[in-house]
């Protein structure tokens, strides 16, 4: 590949041929503005945001698309450049429902950001609105036709990363907008719940469904034990909302605000987690031994089983039975705990902090529950968490780090690495390696099943007459080939499969902490908040499930073994094929 040279703003710079004008700028610490842009997904040119003035052109160009060549100069901040960028966006404004001090990405809005950023306050262009759908029938995202930009970022996520393309432009000229096909609800289409149009959306477009007033109303009714679970990537991220870098693990501070907040017990869904390991161990070990359904498949990502019900249904029978880690945690809480404490679980309000839309849904699917209690209540997301601290005037910053409620708040290493791809994959190894070989084996850090690449494999000894074949995917393309390589045959050698809905895994799910694209040019959030989990990870005691000693006494006085009939009916669910409608 040739190298060109050119200059930006007087500035001589050589790059590899390919590179556009947004890119190169970067290299020189030139900040050109973007609303479109999507590094990687959506490089479309669309909201003119990113215009440029290349000497002798007539035209001005849009950086995000336009390659360098030799010998041009290029202007990002000319007079011509700066009216332009104007104009073009209060045009987006005089289109957007600008209730800015009551949207909930005020202060985290990068259209907002840009109107101050260029001195953009009095808009000329009045007239008719064309969005005019707020779309709130989906269980766990909200679409505000009155603020979308027609930037098309939650399309190109939805197509190309996630592959389920519930999302695309409809219309033409003022009457364009970004919807479901026939103007159809996300409730009535194959949307999987993931939310990463939410995190991707410029604007307040799209948000998730809030229940912080349906917590706020049980936290308040006297009548009601409020038990709240936290997901082991809530605590990779929440931090990010009180200002804290990207990758710093605030557990204590959490637990701490938790119960400033009014909850009855804080727990850990890492207990949970630790439990889904003794039951999805015991069930892979069962399978291998005994000529079961292979390769067997993660079911923790509440987005992915509503793929593969949606998509993929002749496959279920792969899936693992185990509940996800939340609903293990729920399930428990209103079996074991209800009866060690002598509560009606009828009076027992769980709510979990996820990272994660999708787990709104899964709170409220029919198959999950216990003698017809539901497991779990309410889930609320990171950024919702955030606001409840927030509103309750709670100085999250000075507050004393403090250990979640024990039994329940006790866990190991492997439950906290859950929330990045390949953890699960390797907690599960962990204990499987230990219970075949019948011994604590200590070399536990299994890198090979690490990182963000989208589709790895890797095989474990793990014993010296057995290797584990096992897979890792996440992100919904990546299912997909995953998917369509296992429908063709050709995955028959894999024992194993952990596949995540949200690429990155928990950590980068629907409900986390929205970073601008702007600061994704530059830095893989999926990498930074992994860092948190497994730092914890190699800071903990004990960092293998099945030697976690609350999980040991839970087995000994109440469920007897993993994967027995008491477990089954307390943890273990099933799924069903779900219709595409459109």
């Amino acid at each position: 590949m040739n190298d060109i040279t050119f200059k930006i703003n007087g500035q001589e710079i050589t790059v590899p041929e390919g590179t556009t004008i947004l890119e190169a700028a970067r290299l020189k610490d030139i900040d050109i503005p973007t609303l479109c842009y999507l590094k990687g997904i959506n490089e479309i040119g669309a909201c003119r945001m990113c215009l440029v003035e290349i000497a002798g052109a007539k035209a001005l160009q849009a950086a995000c698309v336009y390659p360098v060549a030799n010998g041009i100069e290029v202007l990002t901040n000319s007079p011509k450049v700066q009216k332009a960028r104007k104009v073009n966006l209060s045009l987006i404004l005089s289109d957007h429902n600008r209730e800015c001090t009551t949207c909930v990405r005020s202060e985290n809005c990068e259209l907002q950001a840009l109107a101050n950023e260029l001195d953009v306050h009095d808009i000329p262009f009045q007239g008719e609105k064309s969005g005019h759908t707020i779309d709130d029938l989906s269980t766990s995202i909200i679409r505000d036709e009155t603020k979308c930009i027609l930037c098309k970022r939650c399309a190109a996520v939805c197509t190309k990363v996630q592959a389920v393309g519930v999302l695309g432009a409809v219309g033409r000229g003022f009457t364009s907008q970004v919807q479901p096909v026939f103007g159809r609800s996300l409730a009535e289409v194959g949307c999987i719940n993931c939310g990463q149009c939410i995190i991707n959306c410029p604007v307040g477009a799209l948000k998730e469904k809030s229940n912080i007033q349906d917590v706020w109303d049980a936290i308040n009714d006297p009548t009601k034990t409020v038990i709240v679970e936290t997901a082991p990537a809530v605590r990779a991220a929440l931090g990010e909302e009180f200002g804290y870098p990207m990758g710093t693990p605030v557990t204590g501070k959490m637990a701490a605000a938790l119960r400033r907040l009014g909850f009855d017990k804080v727990f850990d869904t890492d207990f949970g987690a630790d439990v889904t390991i003794m039951e999805e161990g015991t069930e892979l070990i069962g399978r291998l031994t005994n000529g079961g359904v292979l390769p067997m498949i993660t079911s923790c990502s509440p987005g992915w089983i509503k793929y593969i019900e949606t998509y993929y249904p002749e496959a279920i029978p792969n899936l693992s039975s185990c509940k996800s880690p939340q609903n293990m945690t729920g399930a428990l809480l209103k079996s074991h705990y209800a009866e060690t404490n002598k509560i009606d679980p009828k009076d027992m309000v769980v709510v979990s902090v996820m990272p994660c839309t999708a787990k709104k849904y899964e709170v409220q699917r029919e198959e999950l529950n216990v003698d017809g209690n539901q497991d779990v209540d309410i889930s609320i997301t990171t950024r919702e968490l955030a606001r409840m601290i927030k509103s309750s005037r709670i100085m999250f910053n000075r507050l004393p780090d403090e250990d979640f409620d024990s039994y329940y708040g006790d866990s190991t290493g492997a439950a906290v690495i859950f929330g990045a791809t390949g953890g699960v994959m390797e907690a599960a190894v962990r204990t499987v390696a230990d219970v075949l070989n019948k011994k604590d084996i200590q070399e536990i850090d299994y890198v090979a099943v690490r990182g963000v690449e989208g589709i790895k494999r890797a095989s474990v000894q793990v014993t010296p007459d057995l290797t584990v074949n096992v897979l890792m995917a996440h992100g919904g393309s990546n299912l997909k080939i995953v998917m369509d390589q296992l429908k063709a045959g050709e995955l028959k050698d894999v024992h194993f499969i952990e596949l995540m809905a949200c690429p990155g895994g928990c950590v980068n799910g629907g409900g986390q902490p929205i970073v601008a694209a702007k600061e994704k040019m530059d830095i893989d959030i999926r990498v930074e908040r992994a860092k948190a989990l497994y730092t914890e990870d190699a800071n903990k005691t004990i960092r293998k499930s099945h030697q976690n000693p609350s999980v040991i006494r839970l087995y000994e006085e109440y469920l007897e073994e993993p994967n027995s009939h008491k477990a089954h009916h307390i943890l273990h669910t099933t799924y069903s094929q779900k219709p595409k409608l459109y």
